[in-house]
């Protein structure tokens, strides 16, 4: 495992990050022991980095973190670190950005209860929330942070604009935002500007949400209760597109040793202004399978014939709250 100072911060982080988004219902029913024992596993492979969010579940998710991490939690706490984020609430039936000074402090409190911790690593704003003004944001996480309930302060899909209006009033350390093969938006200016402003880099979602799994086919369907059933990016045409471009990038990584889901895991980490990414997993063999990743260099060479191997990809976006993230 590799590990990288994480923006200005004095966090010394894996390179690769275990997400627990899984863990909150989205993607379907999970085996609650199997993720713990996946947890295990990434620390036996030297990964120190966990990241989860009060909207995972809300509690879901952190609870079963907190027990998994409880060895460390209780007795080496700073053998781990965490991040988790808030922001979001759920209001009949339906999810709804709330970023208020009020529903940030419920939520680090919640979240501090759930795993089990004197302190949060990295709280992060999970979306922008148009309604409440961003220094209002700022300001009671700046608060939450003098009272040593967290240590620093992060985003999460904000723009350039967001990230500048937000810094106004307090520095951002880190941003998480979603990057992968078949989405890279992000590189135009969110990703100069966090290298600019010493902003630390976690990507989402680097397998492209499975996509770049190396497991699906054609004939693969999604159960109902999985968030990329509703998904025209798993579905039809551009879901057959795209699986041939995996198909072409599977045998490249093949050539090199490697599997796909850790060349597009490595692909990430290739760009100098991306300090980590998050990976998720069931089970413990999914996370020995990514894990090697951290340490898989490509070259200058590899980097374009795998741009060329993308040309005329289908871009791959992903859910927002009100569609279930």
């Amino acid at each position: 495992m590799r590990y990288t100072l994480f923006g200005q911060t004095d966090l010394n982080v894996s390179t690769v990050c275990f997400g627990t988004w899984q863990a909150g219902g989205s993607w379907g029913a999970v085996e609650e022991d199997d993720l713990k024992r996946a947890i295990r596993q990434a620390r036996e492979l030297g990964i120190n980095f966990f990241d989860t969010a009060q909207a995972y579940g809300f509690g879901a998710s952190e609870k079963l973190l907190g027990e998994a991490l409880e060895p460390e939690i209780k007795n080496r706490r700073e053998e781990v670190v965490i991040a988790t984020k808030g922001g979001l609430r759920m209001e009949n039936g339906q999810m709804r950005r709330d970023s208020s000074p009020d529903w940030l402090r419920q939520g680090v409190e919640d979240s501090l209860r759930f795993l089990g911790t004197d302190y949060i690593d990295i709280y992060q704003v999970h979306w922008p929330d148009p309604n409440v003004p961003f220094a209002e944001t700022a300001g009671a996480l700046e608060e939450m942070v003098e009272e040593g309930k967290i240590r620093y302060v992060g985003v999460s899909n904000y723009d350039v604009a967001q990230m500048a209006e937000f810094e106004q009033t307090r520095r951002i350390d880190s941003l998480q935002p979603p990057y992968h093969l078949f989405r890279r938006e992000i590189e135009d200016e969110i990703l100069p500007y966090c290298e600019e402003h010493g902003i630390g880099v976690l990507v989402y979602g680097p397998l492209a949400h499975g996509l770049l799994s190396g497991k699906m086919t054609p004939e693969t369907r999604i159960p109902d209760d999985d968030w990329r059933a509703s998904s025209p990016m798993f579905q039809g045409e551009n879901f057959k597109k795209n699986l041939e471009k995996v198909e072409e990038l599977k045998r490249f990584a093949a050539e090199r040793g490697h599997t796909v889901a850790q060349l597009a895991v490595a692909w990430t980490l290739a760009n100098p202004a991306v300090d980590v990414a998050i990976v998720g997993a069931r089970r413990p063999d999914q996370i020995e399978g990514t894990a090697p990743a951290a340490e898989f260099d490509l070259s200058e060479d590899d980097l374009r014939e795998i741009e060329d191997i993308m040309r005329d990809a289908v871009a791959v976006g992903g859910p927002s709250p009100e569609g279930g993230d």
